[in-house]
């Protein structure tokens, strides 16, 4: 039977199905409400990792799970990340790295998520202008400062995760990885041999699961979506994975969590292995 449960870190035990913020409308109005009701429902509904960034609206994402959770179930982890700021030539998005905006953007995350310690912060990307030694230690000086608890990266490759983890502990990787994507398949292996969380994001290829005719009859045969399939197969593909998919309406949330019922058989899986972006 596939474990439902991981340790981030080793020790922070999390829901291995989590949540993803990013789609949550944050602007007032009903769609925040419904933002409001879909965050409280995914924790009435046993999630205990949710998933959001400074980069999601400049902090609103943050500001509507404190709006939404705030005082927090004691099991429940919020991570965020940092690392992408608007200081472009013209005030555009960009990737940032450097140590002071760094510190800025998880002292802002504290303030707006309401917390003394982020357990676990995640470095949106690697900014390829500021040395990775330099990003990476400014994350572990905050860690040892107790504003974070652990630390993640995201979107980084095999070379990237080794050379931090020669700087520091590294908690969780948050890459693209779905049924039909397994360009970061070797830093999943990577992850696994360390015992290091797997965050997969676009975790169903944005909907494209059920154009697969190969999901959409694993999906027939056991009267499933094609989405809780996808989530399925990255359940039982590694008990690393943490898939974080996301959405704005209830019922796709309680779609989603219903994947873990799903238990694919070795010829389920073995149809599935063989499918990649480019079948």
């Amino acid at each position: 039977m596939t474990s439902t449960v991981f340790r981030v870190g080793g020790d922070l035990e999390v829901r291995r199905l989590g949540f993803g913020a990013m789609r949550l409308p944050t602007e007032p109005g009903p769609a925040r409400e419904g933002s409001l009701a879909v965050a409280r429902r995914a924790v009435e509904l046993g999630v205990t990792l949710i998933d959001t960034a400074y980069l999601y609206g400049g902090g609103a994402n943050e500001e509507l799970l404190a709006e939404a959770l705030f005082p927090y179930p004691k099991d429940l982890l919020v991570t965020t990340k940092v690392g992408v700021a608007r200081t472009g030539p013209a005030g555009e998005w960009k990737l940032d790295g450097r140590p002071a905006v760094l510190r800025d953007q998880v002292e802002q995350a504290l303030r707006r998520l309401r917390v003394e310690r982020i357990e676990l912060l995640q470095l949106h990307r690697v900014d390829p202008e500021t040395p990775l030694a330099d990003q990476v230690g400014t994350l572990r000086d905050l860690r040892t400062e107790g504003k974070i608890g652990r630390i993640g990266l995201s979107e980084v490759t095999v070379d990237e995760l080794a050379q931090a983890r020669a700087i520091v502990d590294i908690a969780s990787v948050q890459n693209r990885y779905s049924v039909l994507d397994r360009e970061h398949e070797p830093v999943l292996v990577a992850c696994e041999a360390a015992g290091i969380a797997f965050l997969p994001w676009r975790t169903v290829a944005w909907g494209q699961a059920g154009a697969s005719a190969e999901v959409a009859a694993v999906a027939a045969e056991f009267g499933a979506t094609p989405t809780q399939v996808a989530l399925a197969w990255l359940l039982g593909r590694s008990p690393v994975i943490l898939p974080i998919p996301g959405t704005a309406r209830i019922d796709h949330l309680e779609e989603n969590l219903a994947a873990e019922r799903v238990h694919l058989n070795q010829d389920h899986r073995d149809c599935l292995d063989r499918l990649s972006a480019s079948a």
